[in-house]
């Protein structure tokens, strides 16, 4: 079968095992040491707050509330990060298997290398499953009876490159072409395809902001989380504490203890955004002619390195298995061998194991020298950071593991011919000669996906300093409203911040509606096209939920650009010389004009009104919620990002976008925040958190952090020891 949502709801059949029977029997065993001396206590929206004495106690109760909200999907994660999900799923189910036994090979070889604390957290959080499977048989298989390990939870640390991370050049090589595959083997997802009928293109990026003490009113720093991913990207609050040793609140992604962490602790805090840095090279080695599987190097004949993996899947009440051959080099792993070559994958942070152990440095960091000094271990391949701290400091790094290249790149298209290891790439540019800020003039470091140089435009960093694989300069619309929201004197409080945040303004809007009415103008348009464009012309040319003519505007720029490159069809292309106010205007007025027309009477049969309001057709429905919601994608220039589907009744509601955002302000001692996750603590459809702060996002608000242990004490709704039999 293939998996689909929560598939260990169905059940396999299996027998257990006679000691695993005999176990059952019993009943589960006493509460685990781990447990000992551990609490939890939910309060407003059923946010844990973990308070342990140790960090293994920690992550057992990281994994308990995880599976309470989240439920089986948490253990098929790390199924998935053993290898295992052909045996339990079926042969649909093991493609991933092959890859995440060489992540899971790796793991269990450097494991004795982590560091006891980091050691210690994934312990805990494998315990922590391990007891909810226990005392919640019910809601696996018959016969799941799996003993998760630290190894299991560190394999989904664990780097691994995938040949078809070079699938545009397979394709070349290979015209049958290739499937997409992830980076991660713990973490395979489908293949990439195009959005279904009436689905958005979920955006996934995110957007980040931090604010020094001169921008401020309170004369404090504050931060701004905002990733925008699929609803389903299972983001988790919560808030850890470990006296002396961790006192953290962020997001932990469900199924881990350590995914792309954001958050903060008393004295500082980061945002990531995503960034796409070229981490790949392909080598062409030459063969040997005379020697089977063999390649020339510095003049050498190497053997390359041949490396089957077995897994096992589930064929009907057994078990079958399937043996595939990987081939690899000191250099990477084998993608291709055809026409005399041996093509070779070097990826950056191929096999890296330290991920986890480099973010619980950062949670636990007093300082940005700490804070840079586990940046350093470059675990974390790629992702923009930004920071914030409690001493006032903004800072801004465009992370990457990209590789110093001693050759120009071969991009995703073509081999680089490599006959000597100095043809080779062997080192990363360091850590410190990456596009970074440090309290610029401005007082804001900002990112949203985009290449870095004009993170502030005050201090715009000059692309020549770099090499040539680094990206080239690129500012989108939704990173330009972002620079006119912040690049201002305007002095901002924290709440400033959460409604400058949830701004509606539709930058698209504003650079092309005073020639799309111009060109309506001048083209001797009928009546309803002429009230289309009077509509449009008393619109505030905002996605709100009230505002009237944003859905015809949306509309209408769809069939503008129907078929056409959108950003070819401006009149005044992106200029990195004018990178804040350009592009602009529109390249085809004739064309803007006609696809009024046809929007106006689109608009109208749709939705039966060319004035319809913004919030009547976009909507947040999740559980009990259906409410008018405002936002849209990143093409159109909003910051609050919004991906919708088409429902069958005509409506559109929200399938990814901004779900998850975190405000902070650094006090002297305490820091202040705010949060919000639309879609909510829980996945699970019958839970009361299951979607219970959608409103609240959809009103563009955001619920007050409990952070200090007397705010806890006062709003606990519910206290208990994880794991405890009632």
């Amino acid at each position: 079968m293939t998996l689909r949502v929560l598939p260990l709801a169905v059940s396999l059949s299996l027998a257990l095992p006679p000691a695993a029977r005999a176990a059952r029997a019993q009943g589960p065993a006493p509460l685990p040491e781990a447990a000992l001396g551990v609490e939890v206590r939910s309060y407003a929206h059923g946010v844990p707050h973990i308070r342990a004495p140790h960090l293994r106690g920690a992550a057992y109760a990281l994994a308990w509330v995880q599976l309470e909200d989240h439920g089986p999907s948490v253990a098929v994660g790390l199924l998935r990060a053993r290898g295992e999900m052909g045996r339990w799923f079926g042969r649909d189910s093991m493609g991933g298997d092959f890859l995440a036994r060489h992540a899971r090979a790796v793991a269990e070889a450097r494991y004795a290398t982590l560091e006891p604390d980091t050691r210690a957290v994934y312990e805990g959080f494998a315990e922590g499953v391990n007891r909810y499977v226990a005392l919640h048989p019910g809601e696996f298989p018959a016969g799941f009876a799996p003993r998760f390990t630290g190894y299991d939870v560190a394999a989904r640390d664990v780097n691994v490159a995938a040949p078809t991370d070079a699938r545009r050049l397979l394709a070349r090589l290979h015209p049958l072409g290739v499937r997409r595959a992830p980076r991660g083997a713990a973490d395979a997802d489908p293949a990439e395809g195009e959005p279904a009928p009436g689905h958005d293109r979920i955006e996934e990026g995110s957007n980040a902001w931090a604010f020094a003490p001169s921008r401020t009113t309170s004369g404090r720093a504050i931060l701004v989380r905002n990733p925008h991913l699929a609803w389903t990207a299972g983001y988790y609050e919560a808030h850890v504490t470990v006296p002396g040793v961790l006192d953290f609140y962020g997001d932990f992604r469900v199924g881990g203890p350590f995914g792309v962490i954001g958050g903060f602790n008393r004295d500082l805090g980061w945002s990531t955004t995503n960034n796409a840095p070229d981490l790949d090279e392909v080598y062409a080695l030459d063969v040997d002619s005379a020697r089977a599987d063999h390649y020339l190097l510095d003049g050498a004949s190497l053997p390359l390195e041949r490396a089957p993996v077995t897994v096992e899947y589930r064929n009907g009440p057994g078990l079958s298995t399937e043996t595939r051959e990987f081939w690899r080099t000191p250099l990477g792993p084998v993608i291709h061998r055809d026409g005399g070559k041996v093509y070779v994958l070097r990826a950056a942070a191929e096999g890296e194991w330290r991920a986890g152990e480099q973010f619980l440095h950062m949670v636990r960091a007093r300082s940005l020298d700490e804070w840079k000094a586990a940046m350093r271990t470059r675990a974390r391949i790629n992702s923009n950071f930004t920071y914030a701290d409690r001493a006032g400091n903004v800072f801004y790094v465009w992370n990457a593991s990209i590789p110093a290249l001693p050759h120009a790149s071969g991009g995703d298209t073509a081999a680089v011919p490599a006959r000597t290891t100095a043809d080779v790439w062997t080192r990363y540019v360091p850590f410190d000669s990456l596009p970074q800020l440090l309290n610029p003039p401005g007082g804001y470091v900002r990112n949203e996906n985009d290449a870095p140089y004009h993170t502030n435009l005050h201090r715009v960093l000059d692309r020549s300093r770099y090499p040539a694989n680094f990206p080239e300069p690129s500012l989108r619309l939704r990173s330009q409203l972002s620079l006119a929201l912040v690049d201002t004197r305007r002095k901002l409080s924290l709440e400033d911040a959460v409604a400058l945040k949830h701004s509606y303004r539709m930058l698209l809007a504003e650079r092309v509606k005073p020639a799309l009415l111009a060109a309506v103008r001048a083209s001797s348009p009928d009546a309803a096209t002429a009230r289309a464009a009077e509509v449009l012309a008393a619109w505030d040319d905002t996605a709100a939920p009230a505002s009237r003519g944003a859905v015809l505007f949306e509309i209408w720029w769809r069939r503008y650009t129907e078929g056409q490159n959108a950003d070819s069809m401006f009149a005044e292309p992106w200029d990195v010389a004018r990178p804040a106010s350009t592009p602009r205007g529109l390249k085809d007025p004739a064309r803007a004009a006609a696809a009024l027309a046809w929007a106006a009477a689109e608009t109208a049969r749709r939705h039966g009104d060319v004035a319809v309001a913004w919030g009547d057709v976009h909507r947040v429905r999740i559980g009990k919620v259906d409410a008018p919601v405002g936002g849209c994608g990143g093409a159109l220039g909003c910051f609050r990002v919004l991906n919708f589907r088409t429902d069958p009744d005509g409506k559109r509601s929200v399938i990814g976008g901004d779900g998850w955002v975190l405000w902070v302000e650094f006090g002297r001692d305490v820091p202040r925040a705010y949060s919000v996750l639309a879609y909510g603590e829980s996945s699970r459809p019958d839970s009361p958190l299951h979607g219970d702060q959608a409103e609240m996002f959809a009103r563009g608000e955001a619920k007050r952090v409990a952070f200090t242990a007397a705010d806890v004490d006062a709003q606990t709704v519910r206290r208990y020891v994880p794991g405890a039999q009632p």
